[in-house]
């Protein structure tokens, strides 16, 4: 006979048991509404004394219908909760902690103006013991960047040239509407608007002196990024395109200003002279060398080309380029704080690892790899923080020491422990051609293995992009609402090597439009898919190839094309990539034949897929004008097609309700037309 004891255990297990399968039973699938309570973590930085980390927290209010970002740190062994830096009603950015660790800065337009706009961008300062913030700088046009220098008494500062009525006190002449005076190569840019001559160049600021004004250290008709402090604080390193001409080309250099320069930038020492992309410049602690990333492939590899890790001196001279035979994108070159290696972030295969390089043997060490996705990191002695995301975890901050990783902030723990999420597989198959292709798929909520299920293919935007192990809430939303997810990256996306980006040169909707399709034949061929109930769909490059999937088979019920490009030769001068459309297609006048090839338009009557076309009525990335022909011709055709346009938003589409609004028509369309069930809304 049982014990007492034993009986009481028993009995204990028993409650504790149910309470577990209760528990998991409680779990729901996700939701669109759950897509405005998760909070968007980026930009780690540890404090100079390796005990705290610094962060950013974005959270969207559907009922205000906005969003606010604000600063937060953490302990950096993740003891105790993590503390709000900065307060709610005001949006802040680019932390960064001064030398001594005393102060915590950031960007922020705290207050508004007379029309009820929030102010220009200025650095303000914390005392990270407490205390309200303290506003560093009062520039009137704002401040776009900033870093401190190794001493803390000075800030680097990015400022736009002023526009003459800034330079006025006169409130009311700052709001007059003026006209556009366009002389540029490159006349506009998405966001940005209209491009004037008014450059962004660096200024430097003296901290403590109430009257201190920004000195400016660099000038002319170009405009300047990334500073960096040398170690010793006397010269900062920066990005420039300094040619003759910087809108015919995506040239840019690393050159060193002096920190007391006079002559706004006259007199500067140019580091790199390549006539690709030299960026992220990083100095070794004894200033003496820099590491940064660089193009070397010829111009017309564009921007299918890999991006390497190289070093050079800080005088100049010959660089030494570390990875060209590893084929594979490197992202933020840092050096260690001894300097005998760099850290960055390696693109590869659908994954993004945490890396460095021994700069002594060459040897690449990979420390944080498999199913997660390193998005971003700092580092402060031995100690690095990353932010990481995978398939089961939205981004947060991490701690990696002594090849030990520890997650120190749980942004959305509450909310993920009450989901139902589905798990991601790597899937690997092969083209028409024979090529070996790569992806990823999420099995339906409740997943049975003698069913088929609807299937929908998402096709990312680049097109040099990848799908990786980051978290997808789009993916996590179709599988919660009874789907089958194929994501795939085709020839053209990155992670692969150069030759694999560059088969797309001038050559799109073919091969990659096999690639994608090779992953629904995998799902069918598994007996995973229904091939009677397929849709299509992605934004941006994700649109385009959309496209050319539907003017390619008529095998999707339904089809979403986001943001898409179409008649290619009525972009010319009307989107922002002139200069990329000339170096793959060349002048749509001498070359016009190229540019109607791959023209999906032109194939516009093959079209019998019911067709949502959607995106930004200011989009000037991949204008509307695309979405409004390809949806003319289509009701011209008499199918089965809708056009949404969302007032006020560019490529990204921002405002939170109309982002519910989206991931509604995505929904609806596809449930309409792909499960036959509902109507689109």
């Amino acid at each position: 006979m049982r014990s007492k004891l034993q009986i009481i255990l028993w009995m204990v297990f028993l409650v504790v048991s149910s309470q577990l399968v209760l528990a998991q039973s409680e779990k729901r699938p996700i939701t669109i509404d759950d897509f405005f309570k998760m909070k968007t973590i980026r930009n780690p930085k540890i404090s100079p004394d390796g005990k705290w980390i610094a962060y950013t927290v974005s959270e969207m209010d559907l009922k205000k219908d906005k969003s606010e970002t604000r600063i937060w740190m953490v302990r950096s062994d993740g003891r105790g909760e993590a503390i709000p830096m900065t307060a709610k009603g005001y949006s802040a950015s680019n932390p960064r902690w001064s030398p001594d660790g005393k102060y915590l800065s950031f960007l922020a337009g705290r207050g508004k103006d007379e029309e009820g706009k929030p102010n220009k961008a200025q650095v303000w300062t914390l005392n990270r013991l407490g205390g309200e913030a303290q506003q560093l700088t009062k520039v009137k046009q704002g401040v776009s960047g900033y870093e401190w220098s190794p001493d803390g008494k000075r800030l680097v500062l990015l400022i736009r040239d002023p526009k003459p009525y800034e330079l006025t006190e006169d409130k009311k002449d700052d709001k007059k509407a003026r006209p556009y005076v366009i002389d540029r190569l490159q006349f506009k840019r998405d966001y940005a608007g209209y491009l004037d001559r008014f450059r962004t160049h660096l200024y430097v600021m003296n901290v403590g002196d109430e009257k201190a004004e920004p000195v400016q250290i660099t000038s002319g008709d170009y405009d300047d990024s990334q500073p960096a402090w040398n170690p010793d604080g006397k010269s900062i390193a920066f990005v420039s395109n300094r040619t003759e001409e910087p809108d015919s080309n995506p040239n840019s250099d690393i050159w060193i200003v002096s920190a007391d320069n006079t002559d706004k930038g006259k007199t500067l020492l140019q580091v790199t002279k390549n006539s690709r992309e030299d960026s992220n410049p990083s100095w070794s602690p004894d200033g003496k060398t820099i590491a940064y990333r660089t193009v070397t492939a010829p111009l017309k590899v564009m921007w299918y080309a890999t991006d390497h890790l190289a070093t050079i001196s800080a005088s100049g001279g010959t660089p030494t380029v570390l990875t060209t035979n590893l084929d594979r994108n490197i992202r933020k070159p840092t050096f260690s704080a001894d300097g005998k290696s760099v850290w960055f972030m390696l693109e590869d295969s659908g994954e993004q690892h945490l890396a460095s390089m021994d700069l002594a043997s060459k040897k690449i060490n990979r420390y944080i790899t498999g199913e997660n996705v390193v998005d971003d990191f700092d580092v402060q002695g031995n100690f690095v923080s990353p932010l990481i995301t995978n398939p089961q975890l939205p981004h947060e901050i991490f701690a990696f020491q002594n090849n030990q990783l520890k997650q120190v902030t749980f942004s959305n723990k509450k909310l993920l422990e009450k989901l139902n999420l589905t798990k991601v597989e790597k899937i690997q198959f092969k083209s028409k051609d024979g090529t070996q292709i790569e992806g990823f798929m999420y099995r339906p909520i409740g997943y049975n293995s003698s069913m088929k299920y609807p299937t929908i293919l998402r096709i990312h935007g680049g097109p040099v992009s990848q799908y990786d192990f980051a978290f997808s809430y789009w993916a996590q939303l179709y599988a919660a609402n009874g789907y089958l997810v194929i994501e795939t990256n085709p020839r053209g996306s990155s992670g692969y090597g150069q030759a694999f980006s560059y088969a797309l040169f001038a050559d799109w909707g073919n091969l990659d439009t096999q690639d994608v399709n090779a992953g629904v034949d995998y799902a069918i061929q598994k007996g995973l898919a229904d091939p009677d109930k397929l849709g299509v769909g992605g934004w941006s490059y994700g649109g385009i190839l959309t496209n050319y999937v539907i003017t390619k088979t008529t095998r999707f019920k339904g089809a979403v094309s986001g943001a898409s490009e179409a008649l290619y030769r009525s972009n010319y001068g009307h989107d922002h990539y002139q200069m990329w459309w000339e170096i793959e297609l060349g002048l749509p006048w001498e070359n016009a034949q190229a540019w109607e090839r791959i023209s999906p338009f032109n194939d516009v009557a093959k079209i019998t897929t019911p067709t949502l076309w959607i995106g930004g009525a200011l989009d000037w990335n991949v204008p509307i004008l695309n979405s409004e022909q390809m949806y003319q011709a289509m009701k011209r055709l008499g199918r089965e097609t809708q056009l949404v346009v969302y007032p006020g938003e560019h490529h990204g589409i921002r405002r939170p309700s109309f982002q519910k609004d989206r991931f509604e028509r995505f929904l609806g369309w596809y449930d309409k037309y792909v499960k036959g069930e509902k109507k689109a809304k």
